[in-house]
């Protein structure tokens, strides 16, 4: 049902190469760049959800939203651990080491948690058991 969703930036370049360089290392790339208004969408391919960085429309500074956060499922624990270690390296902040979230098994939760350069909340996550 989600096409794409969009994070707000106040320095366009340093987030294209944030994202680029995240979803890359998944390897997805950019899917499109529309300059006029600084939308830059990344994903793993077309008619997949992807995320978005842009500059506010109004004008206005970008500010993170308080109980909002992006959640990548990602197909693997060892995947998920990469990105957030990637994540840290682009100059990210950790929100929540890899682990699990609640008992191991058919309905595992194992996620980590980070914010963009901006403060954007991201969740990387896997869902089921060990792979």
């Amino acid at each position: 049902m989600i096409g794409y969703v969009t994070v707000g930036t106040n320095d366009i370049t340093k987030a294209r190469g944030f994202y680029a360089a995240l979803i890359g290392a998944l390897g997805g790339s950019e899917l499109m760049r529309m300059e006029e208004n600084h939308f830059t969408l990344y994903g793993m391919a077309w008619g997949t959800p992807g995320i978005a960085v842009i500059e506010p429309y109004n004008g206005e500074a970008a500010t993170v939203g308080n109980g909002m956060m992006v959640a990548l499922v990602i197909d693997t624990r060892a995947k998920v651990d990469m990105l957030h270690a990637k994540a840290l390296e682009l100059g990210g902040s950790c929100e929540g080491e890899p682990g699990l979230r609640g008992p191991d098994g058919e309905q595992a939760f194992y996620a980590a948690y980070f914010r963009d350069l901006d403060g954007n909340k991201l969740c990387a996550f896997k869902m089921g058991p060990a792979d």
